[in-house]
């Protein structure tokens, strides 16, 4: 009878032991959207995969596009980037396509050409979208603002490898818990963050590119006025990593191919810096 009792027990174990490695070896649920960057519902189809993102395909003024700096535009007229953000409540989401950190109330405002937008919201692209001299960087970040009238003004931050972003660094627990989130099954996972200073994300700016394009995500609506910072920030690779995590494999690279200029002008705004006095 011994022998039975063995035998099932060493049964009953070896059951549980390739149902529990099934279980394991599940994949996780995949976010799933409307689009994706590859495949049958990638860039290149954006257009015709709904009346809505025609602009995607048949627009003139698309973004992103590469920034060739010999051809670009200096405009004395354009003035200095005045970016007034302060604390507010916001919550961290997963958009399917990429990671936003959106805002309640005031959070402060741009202002451009005498007209104030307000930031309603930022969100991470990696790797960038926009290039530099034909350089794409590991990660680009998106403030986007709105104005009364609902214009929409982008301002967008490149990143290369190199010492930690503090503000990436700050988000750190709640990208984590946002990554959690998904694994089990959570579709539309929202952590609230508190209040969020983003001073850290709005430093005063000596340089930038200015041009009008469009968004880089469907419906791709244009009109949309981007100022691409000439001085870019550091971030290392975890920290990318760690904003990759709560995507979706197919979103894991969300950078929309580069757009024809179809003769559009960047232009140049780079302040005057006078010279540092020589030394005696």
């Amino acid at each position: 009878m011994a022998p039975r009792i063995s035998f099932s027990i060493l049964a009953l174990a070896l059951f549980l032991a390739v149902a529990s490695a099934g279980i394991a070896a599940a994949p996780p649920k995949e976010l799933s959207g409307p689009f994706t960057y590859y495949g049958p519902k990638g860039a290149s189809k954006w257009g015709s995969l709904s009346p809505e993102y025609s602009a995607c395909s048949k627009g003139k003024i698309q973004s992103p596009i590469n920034i060739n700096r010999n051809e670009t535009v200096h405009n004395k007229n354009l003035k200095p980037l005045i970016r007034e953000y302060k604390p507010a409540n916001a919550t961290l989401v997963t958009n399917v396509c990429n990671i936003g950190l959106y805002y309640e109330g005031d959070c402060g405002r741009l202002i451009m050409d005498d007209k104030n937008y307000t930031l309603k919201k930022m969100h991470w692209h990696s790797p960038s979208e926009h290039w530099i001299d034909g350089i794409r960087f590991p990660l680009e970040l998106h403030l986007v603002h709105a104005a009364e009238n609902n214009a929409t003004s982008v301002v967008a931050v490149l990143y290369q490898y190199g010492r930690a972003d503090p503000f990436i660094a700050k988000l750190k627990n709640s990208l984590d818990k946002l990554a959690n989130e998904v694994k089990v099954g959570d579709q539309n996972p929202h952590i609230p963050l508190g209040i969020v200073d983003s001073k850290l994300v709005g430093k005063k700016t000596r340089k930038y590119y200015r041009y009008m394009g469009s968004l880089t995500t469907p419906p791709c609506t244009e009109n949309v006025v981007w100022h691409i910072l000439g001085k870019t920030r550091t971030v290392t690779e975890k920290q990318v990593q760690t904003l990759k995590a709560p995507l979706g494999i197919a979103y894991k690279v969300n950078e929309r191919p580069l757009q024809a200029l179809n003769g559009r002008k960047v232009e140049l705004f780079k302040e005057f810096q006078l010279p540092k006095p020589a030394r005696t």
